[in-house]
């Protein structure tokens, strides 16, 4: 709601300012001015503002603006003035209306288009205001330079509009061109990084290829109760050694890529568990599930733990994915308790039975198995459980208070 009421307001208060920038060509109160060339701005602008309604609002707060600058000039009654400045309200509600009819902002991408509609509506909007004059009894000749000078305005002040509009368009596009331009390099550079490593990594593969076939070689010699060459004990020492080194290389490799990437990015709570949501959105729909996704979170927190928490996270809404038979439905709540921030993960899924709700989180446990039969892994809630020790806090399976099976996690704020 507050994103919608700031752009009306700032709208409402310039059109009235900028209005006070005018000429009255006609000796009356009608009067050409930077107002509407702002109001008809400010309606392409912020899409999300109601086009009618803020048409009503600006043409009320100007007719009350401009007969409070005129009380105090000249001592008429309120009425008097309020009349004089009422058919000002009937342009800005007749534009706005002009705008929703033509749906003016589906057309942005073609600029000429709007400009010459921008215009029609300018036009269009000064005729029923100098009727409405007429009805109030101003008389205003309406002749071929009436008619000419409304139209030479309207095109002005239109073609300003999209002009300014485009403009700023345009620096945006390069701001944001600029923007991906910099985070191409960065992953360019991220994925030297990673090819480097991975190359230890293969480098590593082929040892630990040598030091099983050398081990399994030793094997069979013993096995077999024959002497052994102290010098083969020796080389699967050596090798193992230098798949340490390598592997101390990579871990410090990607730890400070790691590292880097968590001093340069940093998300809301909000954003982080909608992130999550769209993932296993996209995951579902890949599994041909359909499921209905929730997610409450009315934080205003943020952390630079995103990849710890996302792991987590993804981990819980995924295994319930996966839980689900075909349709159901997965809420993730984030909420404060205490000074403890408090993650939720409920589904519609069969649930995990009593008694073996206490092994859930033990290394090898799992209940999926693939179209061959064979077993997870089973590290994925182990993993996810050690992510939360870390930050000092701990993760539970419960059910809610249907029954429905649920995961919370309880992790101290001031950790993240």
């Amino acid at each position: 709601m507050r994103e919608r009421i700031l752009p009306i307001l700032l709208l409402i208060i310039a059109t009235a300012f900028f209005g006070e920038m005018k000429v009255n060509p006609f000796g009356s109160s009608f009067r050409f001015s930077l107002g509407s060339a702002v109001f008809f701005f400010g309606l392409i602008w912020f899409r999300t503002v109601p086009v009618i309604w803020t048409g009503v609002l600006t043409g009320l707060f100007i007719s009350l603006f401009r007969t409070s600058i005129d009380l105090l000039m000249n001592d008429e009654s309120f009425s008097d003035h309020f009349l004089s400045h009422l058919p000002a309200a009937c342009y800005y509600l007749a534009f706005a209306f002009f705008v929703h009819l033509c749906r003016i902002r589906t057309y942005m991408e073609l600029p000429i288009h709007v400009a010459l509609l921008g215009a029609s509506i300018d036009f269009a909007s000064n005729i029923i205001e100098l009727f409405v004059r007429h009805l109030m009894g101003e008389m205003i000749a309406v002749t071929h330079e009436t008619i000419f000078m409304l139209l030479l305005f309207g095109i002005l002040r239109s073609f300003c509009v999209v002009g300014l509009y485009n403009i700023l368009m345009l620096q945006q596009m390069q701001t944001l061109g600029e923007a991906r331009r910099q985070e191409l390099e960065r992953l360019v550079m991220m994925n030297a990084s990673l090819y480097e490593e991975a190359f230890y990594l293969r480098k590593s593969m082929s040892h630990m290829e040598d030091i099983t076939r050398k081990s399994y070689e030793l094997y069979t010699t013993l096995m077999d109760g024959k002497r052994v060459e102290p010098r083969t004990a020796l080389y699967i020492a050596e090798h193992v050694h230098e798949v340490k080194k390598d592997s101390q290389r990579i871990l410090a490799g990607l730890s400070e890529l790691m590292n880097q990437e968590q001093r340069d990015l940093r998300l809301s709570i909000a954003e982080l568990c909608g992130m999550v949501i769209r993932a296993n959105q996209k995951y579902a729909e890949s599994l041909k599930k359909e499921i209905a996704f929730q997610f409450t979170c009315d934080l205003d927190l943020s952390t630079k733990y995103v990849y710890a928490l996302l792991s987590v996270l993804n981990n819980l809404v995924a295994n319930a994915v996966e839980a689900i038979p075909l349709s159901g439905w997965i809420q993730l709540r984030a909420e404060l308790d205490g000074s403890d921030l408090v993650f939720t993960v409920t589904d519609s899924g069969p649930g995990i039975p009593e008694d073996e709700r206490d092994w859930v989180f033990e290394l090898g446990f799992t209940t999926k198995y693939d179209e061959n039969g064979n077993p997870s892994t089973g590290i994925g809630l182990t993993h996810a459980k050690e992510i939360v020790h870390s930050f000092n806090g701990n993760i539970r399976l419960t059910t809610d208070e249907n029954g429905q099976t649920q995961f919370q996690i309880h992790i101290p704020s001031k950790q993240l």
